[in-house]
């Protein structure tokens, strides 16, 4: 009877990590055969100092540290749309996320389109809202799709909705994303530095009181966390190979996605 045990418990963790394999496989394809046309980079302007300047219609300011807000139709369609879906926490991150990532890259002198990646960085993290959720896509890849969605619906053209799902898709990657367009660069570099505060010491510090004062964290550090494990719960093969598998790990007991160990040595193959 324990011979028999061991076996249906082996063959059940095959299984398993023959089902993570499969995703991994999928959101690495997925990533990898969106293509899209450049758009013509735009300038953004110049940061000075200063503090918030008053607000215009939709409560946001018309600028935070000098960075301009867009207000393009499709910008303030974009901000109804990130206030109506994210909670307030997470809508103050995306927000500080293309602030932060404006003012880095505008240190370099970058040229990018102003619009596209305020746009990006509202929508990057629409995949941790449970109404884009997937039962098995990684959480960047709902957004992505969940922004795609968004955009096709106001008739942009396909090459820029192609920019913004490889920025939200790939913002994770910080290793990928920086090599890429300023575009898809600025979201990861903007979101990671809220995230981590890597090059929070390149921001000057009144840059940075401004940026939080006008979208302040407001206990963003607890909220992200639950987020993740929200995730591991819930689709936890989804986080195969994913960064958000550590926190599973560390805090949910039997958490069922296999390492990167598990599916090597999982390879049907003899050796």
């Amino acid at each position: 009877m324990s011979d028999q045990n061991d076996e249906a418990r082996a063959a059940t963790r095959r299984t398993v990590l023959r089902r993570g394999a499969g995703i991994a496989v999928g959101a690495a394809s997925a990533l990898s055969t969106t293509a899209f046309t450049a758009p013509t980079a735009v300038q953004g302007p110049r940061p000075t100092p200063g503090r918030a300047s008053t607000p215009r219609s939709g409560g946001l300011p018309a600028s935070v540290a000098g960075i301009r807000i867009p207000d393009t139709r499709l910008a303030r369609e974009t901000v109804a749309f990130a206030r109506g879906t994210c909670p307030e926490t997470l809508f103050n991150h995306v927000m500080r996320t293309f602030l932060f990532g404006a003012l880095l890259f505008e240190q370099r002198g970058a040229r990018y389109d102003h619009e596209l990646v305020f746009v990006a960085a509202l929508l990057h993290d629409l995949g941790l809202v449970e109404a884009f959720r997937t039962p098995t896509e990684r959480f960047e890849v709902d957004g992505a799709d969940a922004a795609q969605r968004f955009l096709e619906q106001r008739k942009v053209t396909p090459p820029r909705v192609a920019l913004v799902w490889d920025a939200i898709a790939l913002h994770t990657t910080v290793g990928i994303a920086a090599r890429k367009r300023p575009e898809i660069a600025l979201i990861s570099v903007g979101s990671g530095l809220d995230f981590t505060g890597n090059g929070l010491e390149k921001i000057p510090a009144d840059a940075r009181a401004d940026v939080l004062s006008a979208f302040p964290r407001a206990g963003f550090k607890q909220a992200a966390l639950d987020h993740i494990l929200s995730l591991c719960r819930t689709k936890p093969m989804a986080e195969v190979m994913h960064p958000f598998a550590e926190v599973g790990r560390r805090h949910l007991p039997h958490f069922p996605a296999p390492t990167v160990e598990d599916l090597l040595l999982a390879s049907p193959f003899e050796e």
